[in-house]
């Protein structure tokens, strides 16, 4: 068997004073956060299609990736090799988990039952390397938006054939998943939406896509799949709308069809940035809800209106991501799967260690920073004062033992409203300290 990283050794812990971009400056695997380690909190995984399966392709120039597992002319010897490959770089990086669509890992056959027939092979070879490697499947999905076929959306489409075979790859990933003892399962709908309501009914789109997601919900029972079932939002790229635009109007959705205790939420720091919100705004949403499920990290360009799958390396980003991880008291069974790419630019193999090794020091000294701000109780204690809901008036309105005529005649009784400075800048720049001491 081949070594496809012969110049790299197993990525290790050095610290902060460390010159070597491959080693860990703040990534400690074993080193304890509060009640857990770190690899404990983190849960890392590598995204089995940009790591593996990027050419570096973009709308204006061809491929520019060196990736010498792409090599073979078979398609099946490809996948092989490409597995091999993977769980290479898994080993060197240290990481515990992995993720995968179900088209990254094996080549699409002639037909359905050719690409499952495809599918099963190669699963059998990542079978052995589970084994081998003791590295885990995080979760599995279904690729239904690059072939032809899914132009129109999947569970949207306007065609029931589309539908059909939409839920005949479902159910095969799924069976995979439960096979290689994933721990969750995700839904994109990459193409779940519209490009334009003139040849459109939404309505009924939304409902064949309820349909959709409970029927997956029924199949997990029947198959004794225990795991999470999460739905990824993402507002727009390639439609011009997509039904899971955002956490809120995916929760929306979920309470509309009933599925709200079937479903949690993976979210994504770029698919944020595409819907104006920040990373850690997302996470919130879902975390009150209690639907934060399992999160794609990387980020974005603000200055780019598209998808750009950065890897993250800003501190103040993954510093207040791991606050709200830490407040969701972690994401098992979900983790940190990193959904990122290299740039074009970046094409040979060892850049695919430099990204990763870049992405997982920053969330780790994230995890620092938010634990040691959680620990002083520096904004739990700033919003705790903010709120005079405990007592008085505000007590009653929480209580719900007022109504509109009560507070009428509090409100003509206490004309005095005295109001506080919300002291952001004082905030940030506690921020600031907290981040920049090492």
């Amino acid at each position: 068997m081949s070594e496809y990283f012969p110049e790299i050794d197993e990525i290790t812990y050095e610290g902060p004073d460390s010159q070597d971009p491959l080693s860990f400056s703040y990534y400690e695997p074993d080193k304890q956060v509060g009640e857990k380690t770190m690899a404990e909190h983190l849960r890392f995984s590598v995204a089995f299609w940009h790591t593996l399966r990027e050419d570096g392709s973009d709308p204006f120039g061809a491929g520019t990736m060196q990736r010498p597992w792409d090599d073979i002319d078979d398609p099946m010897e490809q996948a092989h090799a490409r597995v091999d490959a993977g769980f290479e770089f898994f080993e060197k990086l240290g990481v515990p988990y992995f993720c995968f669509h179900d088209r990254d890992i094996a080549p699409k056959g002639e037909d359905l039952a050719e690409s499952n027939q495809n599918l099963d092979e190669i699963v059998d070879h990542v079978e052995e390397k589970i084994d081998e490697t003791g590295v885990e499947l995080l979760w599995g999905t279904s690729q239904l938006f690059m072939e032809p076929k899914f132009m129109h959306g999947a569970a949207t489409s306007p065609n029931p054939d589309v539908f059909a075979h939409a839920a005949g790859q479902v159910k095969k990933a799924m069976e995979v998943t439960e096979r290689l003892g994933g721990e969750n399962f995700v839904f994109w709908g990459g193409r779940e939406g519209y490009k334009t309501l003139l040849n459109s009914d939404m309505g009924r789109e939304l409902d064949n896509m309820g349909r959709f997601f409970q029927m997956a919900a029924d199949y997990a029972d029947d198959i004794g799949f225990d795991g999470q079932l999460l739905i990824e939002p993402k507002p727009k790229e390639p439609t011009k709308h997509q039904y899971d635009f955002d956490a809120a109007n995916v929760m929306a959705f979920l309470r509309e069809y009933g599925l709200e205790d079937r479903f949690n939420l993976n979210l994504e720091a770029n698919h944020a940035t595409l819907a104006g919100h920040t990373f850690r705004h997302e996470l919130q949403y879902a975390r009150v809800n209690d639907s934060l499920g399992s999160v794609d990290a990387n980020q974005g360009d603000k200055l780019i209106g598209w998808d750009t799958d950065e890897f993250p390396t800003d501190v103040y980003m993954t510093t207040l991501a791991m606050w709200e991880i830490l407040e969701n008291d972690g994401l098992a069974p979900g983790g940190l799967n990193f959904d990122a790419k290299v740039r074009r630019e970046s094409f040979e193999p060892v850049d695919l260690f430099y990204g990763h090794v870049s992405g997982m020091d920053a969330f780790a000294r994230g995890l620092e920073v938010a634990h040691e701000l959680r620990e002083d109780g520096v904004f739990e204690d700033v919003i705790d004062e903010r709120y005079g809901y405990d007592e008085g008036i505000g007590a009653e309105i929480t209580a719900g033992s007022t109504d509109f005529e009560g507070l009428a005649e509090y409100a003509l009784e206490n004309d005095g409203i005295e109001l506080e400075s919300g002291r952001q800048e004082k905030l940030k720049s506690v921020l600031n300290r907290y981040i920049l001491e090492s």
